[in-house]
């Protein structure tokens, strides 16, 4: 992306080309969800109001539903509303032109062409080659950052955002979307597994962040 077109990602995200394209990525597999279905049946009034709001940055993200899942171990999720969740793809397919050069190769979660079937396929070449082709032996370290996408910095988030993105009204809606949720206390931070669930902005924040 162009330093020109750096300097105009709000506009890129808002068009409602761009938006009705996020709906259309959103919707796979979801089609049968309630609330899905509420937000399609005034699709194009909700999507017009959405760009509206967002053209006169009125726009205000909404509160999260809370619910609690085992994965095996209970997690605690919070799921944000369908029109958020459209914008956030919407966000993803501007900001990912820019961000996508500087992730390194072998980071597999959150990035268009890559998934865990290539992260897989990446694993075993390795394993292949340090191993001689499974002659010799071949060692690997798990780990896991504890509790990672509550534990993202945001302020960081926001510098780092901000060296690439030279669009002030882009930053607004960035801001708005990382400060659209917030644990109330440390002690809720440590009580539970906590996870900042709205399909794919936030973990590719924090990709970035990482």
């Amino acid at each position: 992306m162009s330093e020109r077109s750096d300097k105009h990602i709000f506009e890129q995200i808002i068009d409602l080309n761009n938006l009705f394209s996020a709906w259309k990525k959103f919707k796979l597999g979801k089609k049968d969800n309630a609330d899905v279905q509420e937000f399609e049946f005034n699709l194009e009034d909700n999507l017009f109001e959405l760009h509206r709001q967002l053209a006169e940055m009125t726009y205000k993200h909404n509160s999260y539903t809370s619910f609690y899942i085992h994965d095996p171990k209970i997690r605690h999720i919070h799921k944000a509303a369908v029109r958020d969740r459209v914008l956030h793809h919407a966000v993803f397919k501007v900001l990912n032109l820019i961000f996508e050069p500087t992730f390194i190769a072998n980071s597999f979660s959150c990035r268009i062409g890559k998934g865990t079937h290539k992260g897989v396929a990446a694993l075993e070449k390795a394993a292949r080659k340090v191993s001689h082709n499974y002659s010799g032996p071949c060692f690997a370290l798990k780990c896991d950052i504890r509790k990672f996408f509550d534990s993202v910095d945001q302020r960081i988030l926001k510098n780092i955002l901000a060296r690439r993105i030279k669009d002030r009204k882009a930053m607004w809606l960035c801001e708005e979307i990382i400060d659209s949720f917030q644990l109330k206390t440390p002690r809720e931070r440590e009580r539970v597994n906590v996870v900042f669930r709205s399909v794919i902005l936030p973990p590719s924040f924090s990709l970035i962040s990482i």
